[in-house]
């Protein structure tokens, strides 16, 4: 595939070094695209910040007119999904049951740190309710639609569906999403973009409306693998110095499981994909198409509702008493499976993981990463999956089904763009155990560029 068709965080953070633009003018013009009512904008931000990002975007340009900028990123429009608290604000993650909550005390930790970096926020974007969904459909705000045969009226895959368009349509330049099932690494694969989903406890938690608190991470969906590295340093805390370099690809072992994760390709997603898997091996990877029997487990140790239904069922519990009606129906009953789920049941699921995280990591050990596709199907058509139950639930479980396979896993993964020119956005998955989020941020730079070369 080409290179990415959208403006690079250090490109543009060249540009406000040199004085071709401002920050003041960057935010403008997101906040103008936000606002256009030809646009998305209504169906990606449910709230914007058109004040606080001026306000940030003249202190970005004051301090860099000092010598004082701040960050790779110090000046530059940020989105953030609609579960992230912001003081002041009411965090609604994409429902309308919340309306009548109190106000946020105090601003997540994550986004602290964005703001201390010089982030300019420019909004928050819209979601699948509660982020209990991976195809980014919303009753209450509408879908944004995705930047790919937009008239047709595709998903931008979900639960960070705003997160997504937000970037394709330049309403910001980069956009902070959550990762519970697949939730940052499906819009981006669907929509074209990079997107990445660290170790779990990588990035703080703390402010931030949880899903299943055994699985939620927080990443980010940038135009590529190297801002999606710069955001992750900042977000993690880290020194930007701790950024990698691109791996060399040759001498790369890197596993393609073949149970599984390639079961259910469409065509388009296919031929993506198997020409993603020749380039890097004529570039001189090692790439070896290896059994995961345990992959084929997990459905059944998730068969009562796993850690999402349980963990999303212990918070939501009050608000359904007292508002299921105010719930998109889709969403609340999945997360009306976990009321049936015993502390035995978790337990259960609790043992099982720790096994097979043990099996998948002792049979994938002399491996770099593991390859696959991040979502097996394009994008589907929004009307056609609002529309009947059997179509919705068909294609979130296929959509989900294999980003979820490194969540359960503890792992960290990208998604890399890996389709042609003028064809449907697919996403190629890179992924690995726990605690390798440096690595694998290496090799996607190294193989996104590869994936470049024409």
């Amino acid at each position: 595939m080409p290179k990415s068709p959208y403006p690079t965080l250090a490109g543009q953070a060249r540009a406000l070094r040199d004085g071709q633009h401002s920050a003041t003018a960057l935010a403008e013009e997101a906040l103008a695209r936000a606002a256009d009512p030809a646009g998305e904008g209504a169906r990606v931000f449910i709230k914007r910040y058109p004040e606080r990002a001026r306000a940030q975007a003249q202190a970005a340009d004051t301090l860099r007119q000092a010598g004082l900028a701040r960050s790779a990123i110090d000046g530059l429009p940020i989105s953030i999904k609609d579960l992230f608290d912001v003081a002041g604000d009411v965090t609604l993650a994409g429902s309308v049951a919340l309306r009548d909550a109190a106000p946020a005390s105090r601003t997540a930790s994550v986004i602290q740190r964005l703001e201390a970096a010089g982030a300019v926020i420019v909004g928050r974007t819209n979601m699948t309710e509660f982020a209990y969904s991976g195809l980014g459909i919303n009753p209450h705000y509408g879908t944004p639609r995705n930047p790919w045969d937009r008239a047709a009226g595709r998903i931008p895959g979900g639960s960070s569906s705003g997160a997504a368009v937000s970037v394709t349509d330049g309403m910001a330049s980069a956009a902070i999403g959550s990762d519970t099932g697949g939730s940052v690494r499906i819009p981006a694969a669907l929509c074209g973009l990079a997107g990445f989903k660290p170790t779990a406890r990588r990035v703080p938690m703390d402010g931030v409306l949880p899903l299943s608190a055994s699985l939620d991470s927080i990443g980010p969906l940038a135009p590529t693998v190297r801002c999606c590295a710069t955001l992750d340093a900042i977000m993690a805390g880290e020194d930007e110095r701790a950024i990698p370099e691109p791996v060399a690809l040759r001498g790369l072992r890197l596993a393609v499981p073949t149970t599984l994760a390639l079961d259910g390709m469409d065509e388009t997603v296919a031929t993506a994909f198997q020409d993603a898997v020749r380039r890097l091996a004529d570039a001189g990877v090692a790439i070896t198409e290896i059994a995961v029997p345990e992959f084929a487990e997990l459905a059944a140790i998730n068969a009562k509702g796993g850690f999402s239904a349980a963990e999303a069922y212990a918070w939501h519990r009050a608000l359904i008493a007292r508002a299921q009606a105010a719930y998109d129906p889709r969403v609340v009953s999945r997360i009306l499976r976990g009321k049936d789920m015993s502390a035995a049941d978790y337990l259960d699921v609790l043992a099982a993981r720790a096994a097979w995280t043990q099996a998948v990591n002792a049979r994938t050990a002399g491996f770099d990463a593991m390859l696959m596709p991040t979502v097996p199907v394009v994008a589907p058509l929004i009307d056609a999956l609002s529309a009947a139950d059997e179509a919705y639930y068909g294609a979130n479980g296929l959509i989900l089904r294999n980003p979820t396979l490194i969540n359960f896993l503890d792992g960290c993964a990208l998604s890399v763009p890996c389709h042609a020119s003028a064809t449907a956005p697919v996403g190629l998955m890179i992924a690995a155990r726990a605690g390798e989020d440096r690595r694998v941020l290496a090799i996607g730079m190294a193989v996104e560029a590869a994936l470049q070369m024409d």
